[in-house]
């Protein structure tokens, strides 16, 4: 099995960032855990602040592999562009949110990649990428 995980803006600084939110590991850390939790599964990664990155690494994984897991962090709830890179491929998306976008800012409860995605995970922690995984087994 196949899955891709796509971080998007500031998710390079969990671990770093806001502790009391994203808790005090880094996502790499966290990756290596579910790699021997899950050695069946082969897992690619990508991390980029920049929307248009995020558009490119969802049309070349959209087409092959088993599940995308998408966290594209504050674009969920501004970039029209990935909502439709989401609607525009095969491969299915789970969007993920390690904080439940619910309990903050209002902007943060709008998201365009939910309605073409296949489901949405928010607010376990980064415990929230492994039940995404958990829906593609």
């Amino acid at each position: 099995m196949k899955i891709t995980i796509i971080n998007g803006p500031n998710l390079n600084l969990l671990g770093k960032r806001e502790p009391e939110i994203y808790g005090s590991e880094t996502f790499e850390d966290y990756l290596q855990s579910l790699k021997v939790k899950y050695p069946s599964v082969s897992f690619e990664y990508f991390q980029s602040n920049v929307e248009g990155e995020i558009v490119d690494r969802l049309h070349q994984d959209g087409f092959h592999g088993d599940g995308i897991i998408l966290n594209a962090g504050a674009y969920t709830h501004t970039s029209v562009a990935i909502g439709d890179a989401v609607k525009g491929i095969n491969t299915p998306v789970v969007e993920v949110h390690i904080s439940n976008t619910f309990s903050r800012e209002e902007i943060r409860h709008q998201s365009y990649i939910s309605a073409n995605a296949k489901g949405v995970i928010l607010g376990f922690g980064m415990q929230s990428y492994e039940l995404a995984l958990l829906s593609f087994l």
